[in-house]
């Protein structure tokens, strides 16, 4: 079993920062890649950024004000956001692509954080 905590959110005015993270935990091998997601009121839900050993991608609506980083000695990625703009509240999903043990096997999945509430006030 794997588990994803988030922490980090809250609420933020305008221009404002906030630093989410997120730790993965359990019979963990290796991590392939990690990324964060959002999901405003009415909307789907979208790629923020992901992360991987060799390519970080980031959506246009957060490039130059979003940096997400990896910590792989304590399983944990970050999101620094700067520059908030309302546009941007929203339920902040964390994402892993996880090799995990079970048993005497080694299996793959794809774990969720259960989210952490983003809201950026005028």
């Amino acid at each position: 079993q794997v588990q994803l905590v988030e922490s980090g959110g809250g609420l933020v005015q305008a221009g404002g920062s906030l630093r989410l993270s997120c730790a993965a935990s359990g019979s963990i091998l290796s991590i392939n890649a990690m990324g964060w997601y959002r999901q405003a009121p009415g909307k789907q839900r979208e790629l923020v950024a992901t992360i991987t050993s060799g390519a970080i991608n980031y959506a246009d609506s957060v490039k130059g004000r979003f940096t997400i980083s990896r910590d792989n000695a304590k399983n944990t990625v970050y999101l620094q956001m700067n520059n908030l703009e309302p546009e941007d509240t929203a339920v902040y999903y964390c994402n892993a692509d996880i090799w995990y043990a079970s048993g005497l096997l080694s299996r793959r999945g794809d774990y969720w954080g259960q989210g952490t509430q983003v809201t950026v006030s005028s």
